[in-house]
């Protein structure tokens, strides 16, 4: 199975220090990849190059997000060719936020679709694309037929393989990929996993992208808000069988969002015995 975790570039040297601890504790599972996303419009596009160099100066392999936000095609060329020099084989391409005060879906000028066929056309097959896919339905799509029509066609544009929206229905990811398959999508969908260390965080973030909280894990969340200790214990064991579940049921593999913290991420990698495989994998290879 394939394992990946994601960062967000740190604003400050000390942040940078921060982070290289966390890939440093998380290193014990062998990830494939670490990705690192790229903020509304461009906003930590240094950033990103930034950290994603960090990590490769630690002998990791770092796989940069790239939003087409507001961008032009020059631009993206111009990222793809550094990325090409930095030894860069994976990228993370998605449609993006345009800046906050810029406006809505009319701000948008372009899509992950076309972000996808551009770096096609600039650099063929050097990179893998990974695109985003959405289990619970994306938040502007009309209908879920719209959305998968969508999905379909940044495969069909070039994309290797998905993460997911995080979600806590195992059963909306079994249905869209089950979808997927029916509409011809060969391409393998990982899901994305949110561990659950916050009641206000994650329920404020879920209404923003459009992530269902189950109403009993969200009555739950609300019993332990005012104790950090037991949500967290709460939290770990509940995602921990979230992902023994996605990986019965034959989920490739399994993408963290760790907010740039090990502590819950791993926790469930070590209840998954993560540590214990990937390593004996690694010794084996």
């Amino acid at each position: 199975m394939r394992l990946s975790f994601e960062f967000f570039p740190p604003r400050t040297e000390a942040g940078q220090d921060s982070l290289i601890k966390v890939a440093d504790t998380l290193d014990t599972f062998a990830p494939d990849f670490y990705s690192v996303t790229y903020g509304a419009g461009g906003s930590t596009r240094d950033g990103t190059r930034d950290t994603v160099r960090l990590l490769q100066r630690g002998g990791r392999t770092a796989a940069p997000h790239l939003s087409i936000g507001e961008d032009d095609a020059k631009t993206v060329r111009h990222m793809l060719s550094g990325y090409q020099e930095d030894g860069i084989q994976r990228i993370v391409a998605l449609r993006g936020d345009v800046p906050s005060g810029v406006g809505g879906r009319s701000a948008r000028k372009h899509n992950a679709e076309e972000l996808v066929r551009w770096i096609r056309d600039h650099s063929d097959r050097h990179f893998h694309v990974e695109v985003a896919a959405y289990p619970e339905v994306h938040p502007d799509a009309t209908d879920p037929m719209q959305d998968l029509d969508f999905f379909v066609r940044k495969v069909d544009a070039g994309a290797d393989s998905a993460i997911t929206q995080y979600f806590y229905n195992v059963d909306s990811y079994r249905h869209f990929v089950d979808r997927c398959a029916r509409a011809g999508v060969e391409i393998p969908i990982y899901p994305g996993i949110m561990p659950l260390t916050s009641y206000e965080g994650i329920v404020r973030f879920s209404n923003s992208c459009g992530a269902e909280i189950p109403r009993w894990l969200l009555k739950s969340l609300e019993l332990y808000k005012d104790d950090e200790k037991s949500l967290k214990a709460f939290g770990v064991d509940v995602v921990t069988r979230l992902c023994e579940d996605l990986l019965a049921q034959g989920a490739p593999g399994l993408h963290f969002y760790t907010l740039n913290r090990w502590g819950a991420s791993r926790a469930i990698c070590s209840n998954l015995k993560l540590d214990e495989a990937r390593g004996s994998a690694a010794q084996a290879s």
